[in-house]
């Protein structure tokens, strides 16, 4: 079967970005409910829905909600399994990584060998940059577009190496202590490769292992860390989506003795575009984070992917 004639079910927004990157845009017959970028994909048939709202709960709520549903071995999520049956794939690309990500990957595989039986199922598992390139190779290759995958990889590691070479002249004693804030209530620390980018950045994460799972901890915990910058970066939000959720949140009094906070450098990035999703965009990501950390040397960002929280927005018990 040529690469023209595949048809690819989407049920991860970052494999959407890896799909539309390598070219095969026009192959994705159907995708998720959050699938957003490139915009055009946002008309194509959507095969997901969530059961929960992140418009209109606070972060604490979705918390409690994700952890009932999990805990009573349900899903956040619906598949749509009768349209799943009529766009008729070739390919269906899922993960296994993240319950909170994605519908689980035992729904997909019994639906696809119920209603999808010719199509292949792929499960992609990055916790790593690297593992990003491979999941991007493994897409390429599947769906016929191998020098494509090579080519988009080959552009990935030149700019990787350009921000290495830029961040090179910064001394240890200067890089930066950031707090890689992924949730509000319960705080999470950073994980997968999120620690990655901040180094790539310029700077140092605190409580954040590459490649391990990001995990809950405790706001006096942060603030023991006392970062100099504390990124927010809840999963899947967008910036606006974190200054709605900030008018929610109590910190307690303590949190005013932070670095951080003392000399106002607090600031709300689009984790949605950037941070959450293993795709291509981790690059942009590191880039805009290095902005962030080092505007003297790499240029100032742009408001619509990092934007700084003035501190007086912050509510305290």
């Amino acid at each position: 079967m040529s690469r023209s004639q595949k048809r690819i079910v989407s049920l991860l927004p970052s494999a959407t970005e890896i799909v539309c990157a390598l070219g095969l845009e026009q192959n994705l017959v159907g995708v998720t409910h959050e699938c957003d970028f490139p915009e055009t994909v946002r008309s194509l048939p959507h095969l997901t829905a969530s059961k929960i709202s992140h418009e209109t709960m606070t972060s604490a709520e979705i918390d409690h909600e994700v952890r009932s549903n999990l805990d009573g071995h349900g899903s956040i999520y619906d598949l749509d399994e009768e349209k799943l049956s009529a766009l008729r794939p070739d390919v269906i690309i899922t993960q296994e990584l993240c319950e909170v990500c994605a519908v689980s990957y035992s729904t997909v595989k019994d639906a696809a060998r119920i209603y999808a039986s010719n199509a292949a199922v792929v499960s992609l598992e990055p916790n790593s940059i690297e593992d990003i390139f491979s999941t991007i190779m493994v897409i390429g290759e599947l769906c016929d577009a191998s020098e494509s995958a090579e080519n988009l990889i080959a552009d990935l590691r030149n700019r990787i190496n350009e921000l290495k070479n830029r961040s090179s002249g910064i001394s240890e004693r200067d890089r930066k202590r950031v707090f890689m804030l992924e949730w509000l209530e319960p705080p999470f620390a950073p994980g997968h490769w999120v620690p990655e980018q901040v180094e790539l950045a310029g700077g140092i994460c605190l409580m954040g292992k590459p490649g391990k799972k990001s995990v809950s901890t405790t706001l006096d915990a942060i603030i023991e860390s006392d970062p100099e910058i504390l990124v927010m970066i809840p999963c899947g939000y967008e910036i606006p989506d974190i200054f709605r959720q900030i008018r929610n949140t109590v910190f307690p009094l303590d949190f005013q003795q932070m670095k951080a906070f003392t000399e106002n450098n607090i600031w709300a990035m689009n984790a949605s575009a950037y941070f959450s999703r293993p795709a291509p965009r981790v690059v942009d990501g590191a880039e805009i984070l290095s902005q962030v950390l080092n505007p003297e040397l790499m240029g100032h960002p742009d408001e619509r992917a990092a934007r700084q929280i003035d501190r007086h927005l912050l509510q305290f018990s």
